[in-house]
C-alpha cells in the first residue's frame, strides 16, 4: 500500500504524495479547495457558499460524515424541502452573476426525483449548481435497495437518470478514482459561460464510503477562472458590415450581459457612444438603471411601450447575452423585420433567428465592436425618437405605481392590483431601486413587474422566467439573501405559488436571513383564468370559486397565520395604505415577515404587451372558442411581417402552466 494519511482531518498529518480518503471526503476536501477571485478584484472567496443538504439513506452516512468533518469551511445549510433547496442554491449563483454556486445533496429515492424541476430550472436559465444525490449500490449486494427505481430493461439505471436530461454534465461515480477526472471537468462546466448549467455527480452510497489514496496535490487550494470565448476578427467584421448598413437599431439585453463580468458597463457606455437605445429581457433587466435616458424598459410580451415599438420598427436588432425565448421574440413576430446580430458566448443561442453571430463574452464583444465602429452612430432622428419614448415609459412607469406619493385609488369596493403593491413596496424604501432585490418566479407578477419594477442598479431584479417555475419564489429568496445579505429582499408570490411551496420560509428564520414575503392573493391561477378566457374558455378549475368542490367548498385560507406558524412575523394588509405601513415595519424587523393583501385577479397594466402564441383547438362546440380560434388563424396569417399590434386583447401574459 502507498504511504498515505488516513484521515484528512487529523492533525498529526503526514507529508506524503498521497492521502486516503472516502470518496465522500475527497469531494468535500476538493470542493472546498476552490476559491475565486471576489468582486473587488484583490481578495479570494470560496467558490461554493455551502451545500444545501437533506440527509436520507443514501448520503448520511457516507457525504454527511465529510460535510460534518469540513463544516467550518463548506458549510452544510439543513432545507426543507429537495427542489425548494435546489431552488435556493440557483437563485444564489443568480444573485453572484455565476460568480459563486453552491451545491445540494439528497437521498437516493424522491430526494434525488425532487431535484428534476429545479435541474430543468437551471438548464433553462443558464445558471450553474452542482447536484449531488446519492445513488444505489454499485455492487449490487442489497438488491433492490429501499427506495430503487427499478428498470426491467436496464440493470444499471436508477433515479438520477431522470437527471441526464436537465444536466450539463452527468457523471455516475463508481470507483473513488473517477473523482480525479470527474470533479475537475465539473467545476469546468460550472464556470464555463457557453456551458454553464446543472451539474450532477450521482453519489452510490458504497462508492462514497470507499476509500482511496488521492494524490495529495489534488486538494490544493486553487484560483477558479472563469472562461469565456473572445470574439473572433471574422466576426466581428460581418456584424460591422451589417450594423453600419442600419440606421435604426436596438439593443437587447439578456442575462449574459450581467453575467459577463463588467457587461453592464460595457451595454453603458455602447448605447451612450452610438446612441442605441436598449430594451431588457427578464433576464437582462437591470443592465441599465431604469432611468437611464437610452433605457427603453422590458422587451417583449410582457414588454414595454416604448421597447417594444423601437423593436418593432428596427431594422437592425442586437440581441446580447439573450436566448431569445418567445416572450422575447413575441412568438417571432417583433421584430422580425430587423437583420439580427446575436453576440453570446454560447453558440447555441447565437445563431437563433440566423442571426450574424458573434460568439463572446458580453464585454469584450460590445467593447470590441464599439472600438471598430469609432464615432459611427445611429440616425439622429432615430435616437430623438428612442429619447423621447423612454422618457414617456418612465413617466408612465412613475404613473403607474404612484411613485409621487399620490394614493393608488381603487373604485368603492374594488381591489387594488399588482401595480399598485409594486409601488406601495418602492415607496416604502427610500432607496429601494438602489438597494431592494425584487424575486418572483411565475404568473401574471413576472409581467408586472418586468414593466413597473424600477431597478436601479444590476442585481435588484431577480425574476425566473426562463422556466416560470411557481414555487421558486420564496426558495430563490433565501438563495438571494445569502448571497446578497446587506440587502433587502422583497419576495413577490401569489398565492398559488405561495401553496405550491412555502416551506423555506422556516428555513430562513432557522438561518436568520431575513425576508419580506408579499403574498398577492387572488384566490386562485388569476393569469391563467385571463389566459384561459382569452382563448375562448370558460372559467373553469383556475379560480377557488370555478373549480370541482365538496360540500365545503372552497377553503378560507389564512396565509398570515400559516406564515406565523412557520416562525416569521406576518400580517394581513386591508388596502393599499395599510401595505405600505406594513412593509414600513417589515424592513425594521429583524425576521422574515410575511405580509398578505387580497388583489384583483382580472385587472393587469394594460399598456405595454406584445402578441403570445397559445395554440386555440380547431374544433369546438363553444362559439367563444371558434372566435378565438378565427382570430389566432388572422395572427398567423401575419407572421409573415406586417403589423401584429400589442396583442393586450389576448391578455397573454401568464406562464405555460
Amino acid at each position: 500500500m502507498n504511504p498515505a494519511v488516513r484521515d484528512a482531518g487529523n492533525a498529526g498529518e503526514t507529508e506524503a504524495s498521497t492521502i486516503r480518503l472516502t470518496a465522500a471526503q475527497a469531494l468535500v476536501r476538493y470542493l472546498a479547495a476552490q476559491h475565486v477571485v471576489d468582486e473587488d478584484g484583490v481578495s479570494t472567496v470560496p467558490l461554493f457558499g455551502g451545500v444545501f443538504a437533506i440527509f436520507g439513506h443514501g448520503n448520511v452516512a457516507g457525504l454527511g460524515e465529510a460535510l460534518y468533518q469540513h463544516r467550518d469551511v463548506l458549510p452544510t445549510y439543513r432545507a426543507h424541502n429537495e427542489q425548494a433547496m435546489a431552488h435556493s442554491a440557483i437563485a444564489y449563483a443568480k444573485a453572484h452573476f455565476r460568480r459563486r454556486m453552491m451545491a445540494v445533496t439528497t437521498s437516493i429515492g424522491p430526494g434525488a426525483t425532487n431535484l428534476v424541476t429545479a435541474a430543468a430550472l437551471a438548464h433553462v436559465n443558464r445558471l450553474p449548481v452542482l447536484l449531488l444525490p446519492g445513488d444505489i449500490f454499485v455492487s449490487r449486494a442489497p438488491d433492490p435497495v429501499l427506495q430503487q427505481v427499478e428498470d426491467f430493461h436496464d440493470g444499471g439505471v436508477s433515479a438520477n437518470d431522470t437527471l441526464k436530461p436537465v444536466s450539463r454534465y452527468f457523471d455516475r461515480i463508481v470507483h473513488p478514482a473517477q473523482l480525479l477526472s470527474a470533479l475537475p471537468r465539473a467545476i469546468r462546466v460550472l464556470t464555463d459561460a457557453a456551458l454553464a448549467g446543472p451539474v450532477t455527480l450521482a453519489l452510490p452510497q458504497d462508492v462514497q464510503a470507499m476509500a482511496y489514496d488521492y494524490p495529495r496535490a489534488f486538494f490544493e487550494p486553487r484560483i477558479v477562472r472563469f472562461h469565456a470565448p473572445p470574439p473572433s476578427e471574422d466576426e466581428l467584421d460581418a456584424a460591422l458590415e451589417a450594423l453600419r448598413r442600419a440606421s435604426r437599431p436596438v439593443v437587447i439585453a439578456g442575462g449574459g450581459v450581467l453575467y459577463s463580468g463588467g457587461g453592464f458597463d460595457a451595454l453603458r457606455r455602447f448605447a451612450e457612444r452610438h446612441g442605441i437605445a436598449v430594451g431588457e429581457t427578464q433576464a437582462g433587466k437591470g443592465a441599465l438603471p431604469w432611468d437611464h435616458p437610452l433605457n427603453a424598459g422590458a422587451v417583449g410580451v410582457t414588454g414595454a411601450s416604448a421597447a417594444n415599438a423601437l423593436a418593432h420598427e428596427a431594422d437592425c436588432v442586437i440581441a446580447v447575452g439573450t436566448r431569445l425565448q418567445d416572450f422575447t421574440t413575441g412568438s417571432n413576430t417583433l421584430f422580425a423585420q430587423a437583420h439580427v446580430i446575436g453576440i453570446n458566448a454560447n453558440a447555441f443561442d447565437a445563431l437563433k433567428l440566423h442571426a450574424t453571430t458573434i460568439l463572446g463574452d458580453a464585454r469584450a464583444a460590445l467593447d470590441a465592436l464599439s472600438e471598430r465602429l469609432g464615432g459611427w452612430q445611429a440616425s439622429p432622428a432615430w435616437t430623438q425618437r428612442a429619447r423621447t419614448l423612454c422618457g414617456a415609459w418612465r413617466e408612465t412607469t412613475l404613473a403607474r405605481t404612484h411613485a409621487h406619493g399620490e394614493p393608488a385609488t381603487q373604485p368603492a369596493g374594488a381591489l387594488p392590483y399588482d401595480a399598485d403593491v409594486i409601488g406601495a413596496v418602492q415607496r416604502s424604501g427610500a432607496r429601494s431601486p438602489d438597494t431592494d432585490i425584487a424575486v418572483c418566479a411565475a404568473g401574471t407578477l413576472p409581467a408586472e413587474l418586468h414593466k413597473l419594477w424600477r431597478a436601479g442598479r444590476p442585481g435588484g431584479y431577480h425574476v425566473e422566467y426562463g422556466y416560470s417555475c411557481m414555487g421558486y419564489e420564496i426558495a430563490g429568496g433565501l438563495g438571494a439573501k445569502l448571497a446578497r445579505p446587506e440587502r433587502e429582499v422583497i419576495v413577490f408570490v401569489g398565492d398559488g405559488s405561495y401553496l405550491m411551496l412555502n416551506s423555506e420560509i422556516a428555513t430562513s428564520v432557522m438561518l436568520g436571513a431575513k425576508l419580506i414575503v408579499v403574498v398577492l392573493d387572488n384566490r386562485g391561477y388569476g393569469c391563467i383564468n385571463r389566459l384561459q378566457q382569452a382563448c375562448g374558455g370558460a372559467p373553469f378549475n383556475n379560480l377557488l370559486d370555478d373549480c370541482l368542490q365538496g360540500p365545503l367548498g372552497a377553503p378560507k385560507i389564512d396565509f398570515a397565520a400559516h406564515a406565523r406558524s412557520l416562525g416569521a412575523h406576518a400580517e394581513h394588509a386591508a388596502d393599499v395604505g395599510a401595505l405600505e405601513a406594513a412593509l414600513v415595519r417589515a424592513r425594521a424587523a429583524e425576521r422574515t415577515s410575511v405580509i398578505v393583501i387580497d388583489t384583483d385577479p382580472a385587472r393587469t397594466t394594460d399598456d405595454g404587451g406584445w402578441w403570445w402564441e397559445v395554440a386555440i383547438p380547431e374544433v369546438s362546440t363553444r362559439e367563444a372558442v371558434r372566435n378565438a380560434r378565427a382570430a389566432y388563424e388572422a395572427r398567423l396569417a401575419e407572421r409573415s411581417g406586417r403589423p401584429i399590434g400589442n396583442g393586450n386583447e389576448s391578455d397573454n401574459d401568464g406562464h405555460g402552466r
